[in-house]
């Protein structure tokens, strides 16, 4: 179905089971040697209806006084599926577009998720939206990155009013900022939790947990992911 495929890009190279450094690998996978790997930019033609789509969101960008070249970041095809990465300074105006141009009509959004590669420097924090068309039947990716030391981006409730809880969840887990949300509290850990438990320089263990009343005391060693 699919055409412009690229080899991925990688990202970094990871040793045993985490990539764990300094502790011990208690794994029995010290060897592991893999990469991290991103897929590349894809190359015309996509194949399918992904050419169409990807111009007829060019076009709405243009009706909307963007620059697609300023928004589009680039067009990934991987397993047959579309994700459109773009800047997250485009994201609100690439997300109207989706949802508002007639031969798009990708009316639903699905949420939003969280990534974190602490590799990646300037783009550490990624988000990603899984958009679905009721009216044509398709699915897409939208999604968009910010760095560790910048980690805002603009909020999608003003096009995607469900997206709510969904990003008050990637703020309390990954600690991304977005910005214009009415109420970004976190979600599911405690107000005054310290951290954001599913970026990957998160510590494994050295946290105090209360069970049913009583507290456990942390471990003497701290591991982490990185």
């Amino acid at each position: 179905m699919c055409g412009g495929l690229a080899r991925p890009d990688t990202v970094a190279v990871t040793h045993g089971l985490f990539g764990v450094s300094g502790t011990g690998d208690t794994s029995g996978f010290g060897g592991l040697v893999r990469p991290i790997t991103t897929p590349a930019a894809a190359e015309r033609p996509y194949g399918g209806w992904f050419d169409e789509a990807v111009d007829d969101l060019r076009a709405g960008l243009a009706a909307r006084g963007a620059d697609p070249d300023r928004v589009l970041e680039k067009v990934v095809i991987d397993r047959g599926e579309l994700t459109l990465s773009v800047y997250r300074r485009g994201l609100l105006v690439a997300a109207a577009a989706l949802r508002d141009e007639p031969s798009l009509r990708f009316e639903l959004c699905l949420g939003v998720s969280g990534i974190h590669y602490p590799e990646m420097t300037g783009r550490e924090l990624h988000a990603v939206y899984p958009l679905r068309s009721i009216t044509h039947n398709r699915l897409l990716r939208l999604a968009t990155t910010a760095p560790d030391s910048d980690p805002r981006i603009p909020s999608l409730m003003s096009v995607y009013p469900t997206d709510d809880w969904h990003e008050r969840e990637a703020y309390d887990f990954f600690g991304i900022v977005f910005t214009g949300h009415p109420s970004l509290t976190r979600i599911e850990m405690p107000d005054d939790w310290e951290g954001h438990p599913q970026r990957k320089d998160y510590p494994l263990g050295g946290i105090p947990v209360e069970y049913k009343g009583a507290t456990v005391p942390p471990p003497n060693q701290r591991r982490s992911y990185r």
